[in-house]
């Protein structure tokens, strides 16, 4: 996608009105230095000799520019590729080359990370590579923390995610290394926000593919996939660029020619016959099997043999329709009450005439949770775009589930309510005396094993629209298969959660709304079409027709 968004961009340049030109000069700068003065401090080799994918990057990267300025045009880049490819080597000298030749005076670059040691990794090859530089080294003062080009007044510095000196920085440059181990967004969100008094600033995150489906990586994943598909207002688009490679969906991870889809270094500075006898080792013992297909070949995917689905299968269920067009439709709901001190959610469950289902999903966590912030999601991110209610003070109120349930009934023809009878005696009452049908769902493998299986196989052909709700992502990928002896075997499925931090609320409510859709609704049964309703949103007044 990468290669033909270029070739697109290069035609459209040939437009006078097209904001961006590719300049050819400056393209060649990056890749000129790098290769003329910086030498390889590892492996034998005798020069720095960048591989057609990482000129690809540089040039991308440096030669499109502002037809009316000549800065830069790209201010953020995403490049995945599998482990061993030359990530560290590549984004060192891209910080030495920000440093001393992209004309910023005062520049600051910073080599970041989750953890202290993973950034002194890319730190220490950037010194390693100028000290070993008989253009640079005498140019540079390289010292334990920081690398200093005192004509420019320049420096290079390392932090993580754990540094405790982050005021202060002016970012011209960040490279941030490995993103799929961050949690949550909080470096990321001190260096962006650092780089505005920058003309020119370029943030990149270059990194292997991880299994943190609701952390910064996924979300970047998915944002920057949109911007190359043109999913995005351009003028955020145009300003991202992404070389994401991965093996596709449909490949089998067992035919190693195409190993390289993932792995662009293969046959320069990665053997094909070394990797296919690593996966011949690894293969055998599940763990490294599903590191294997993670780091090398760029698939997202749990080490748990016990997890629900893997995060490739939640990403097939990406497709989005107007809920406009769900107006009128019949639904099935389902709510998990779990603690009211903790997270409370709410689904909706809509049987689609292509043999899809749609899913709305709402859930409900008080603010004293949100600034524990165990769970290390974006809550206030989720609250803006509506898929979180952020409830002052230390507990959920019944009432708002109750509300929520009634403002969906004037919208959609709500047939049943499933709920799981602990804790719901109150709930259920409100519901039920407003005329709604509830109907107990029993929380055991007998009443939910079929529903779950049912699940399942919906995601695994990617019939669930959710219009890409992180939060419902979120809940299932934190599902697993329950352990426990009582749930033993594992023909009968039970769900159970990760662990105490990763929530299933929401998808327990939609299983919930699964299991009566289920009963009410038998496989094979006509349904007849949904009536519609007409909808004054204004007054909330309703009519049938």
């Amino acid at each position: 996608m990468a290669c033909r968004r270029f070739l697109d961009d290069l035609e459209k340049s040939k437009d006078p009105g097209y904001p961006w030109v590719f300049d050819e000069h400056k393209a060649a700068r990056p890749v000129d230095f790098m290769e003329k003065f910086l030498v390889p401090t590892k492996g034998d080799y005798d020069r720095m000799v960048l591989m057609d994918w990482q000129c690809f990057i540089e040039c991308n990267l440096f030669g499109w520019v502002d037809r009316q300025t000549g800065l830069r045009r790209f201010n953020e880049a995403l490049i995945l590729v599998g482990t061993g490819n030359g990530k560290s080597t590549m984004m060192a000298g891209n910080a030495t080359f920000m440093a001393c030749k992209d004309g910023e005076k005062g520049a600051e670059i910073y080599l970041l990370a989750n953890s202290k040691d993973q950034a002194g990794i890319v730190f220490n090859e950037c010194k390693a590579q100028i000290e070993a530089s008989r253009f640079l080294a005498p140019r540079f003062r390289t010292l334990r923390d920081g690398v200093y080009y005192d004509k420019a007044n320049a420096t290079i510095r390392h932090r993580s995610s754990d540094s405790k000196r982050l005021d202060g920085l002016n970012p011209h440059g960040a490279i941030f290394d490995e993103i799929h181990e961050y949690r949550d967004f909080k470096l990321l969100n001190i260096i962006k926000k650092k780089t505005v008094k920058r003309t020119q600033p370029l943030i990149m995150y270059i990194t292997t593919m991880g299994n943190v489906l609701d952390g910064p990586l996924a979300y970047y994943y998915g944002q920057f996939t949109d911007a190359l598909l043109g999913h995005l207002d351009p003028l955020v688009a145009d300003r991202m660029f992404a070389f994401i490679a991965e093996m596709d969906a449909t490949d089998d991870i067992e035919d190693s020619s195409l190993w390289i889809k993932a792995n662009p270094s293969i046959g320069q500075t990665l053997e094909l016959s070394r990797l296919e006898e690593q996966w011949k080792r690894d293969k055998l013992i599940p763990s490294e099997r599903a590191n294997f297909i993670c780091k090398q070949l760029n698939i997202m995917v749990n080490a748990d043999d016990m997890a629900f689905v893997q995060p490739e299968v939640i990403k097939r269920n990406r497709e989005t329709i107007p809920e406009e067009s769900l107006l009128g439709r019949r639904c099935y709901g389902g709510f998990d009450l779990s603690n009211r001190e903790d997270f409370t959610a709410a689904a909706l469950e809509f049987p689609l005439d292509d043999g899809r289902i749609f899913v709305k999903l709402h859930s409900w966590v008080p603010r004293r949770k949100v600034e524990l912030d165990q769970e290390k999601i974006d809550y206030y991110g989720l609250a803006m775009k509506g898929h979180l209610t952020i409830v002052e003070g230390e507990y959920i109120r019944q009432e708002d589930v109750f509300d929520w349930f009634v403002q969906q009934s004037k919208l959609y023809e709500l047939v049943t309510i499933g709920y799981d009878p602990a804790n719901a005696t109150r709930l259920r009452q409100m519901l039920e005396n407003k005329g709604f049908d509830c109907q107990v769902v029993r929380q055991g493998p007998i009443t939910l094993n079929d529903p779950m299986k049912d699940i399942k196989e919906l995601l695994l052909a990617g019939k669930v629209v959710s219009n890409a709700d992180p939060m419902l992502a979120w809940y299932t990928d934190n599902v697993r298969i329950s352990g426990e002896r009582r749930h033993a075997d594992k023909e009968n499925w039970m769900p159970t959660k990760r662990n105490k931090f990763r929530k299933i609320d929401g998808f327990m409510a939609w299983l919930d709304a699964h299991c009566v859709r289920m009963d009410k609704q038998p496989a094979g049964m006509v349904v007849t079409p949904p009536r519609i309703r007409v909808v004054d949103l204004g007054s909330r007044r309703h009519a049938r027709i």
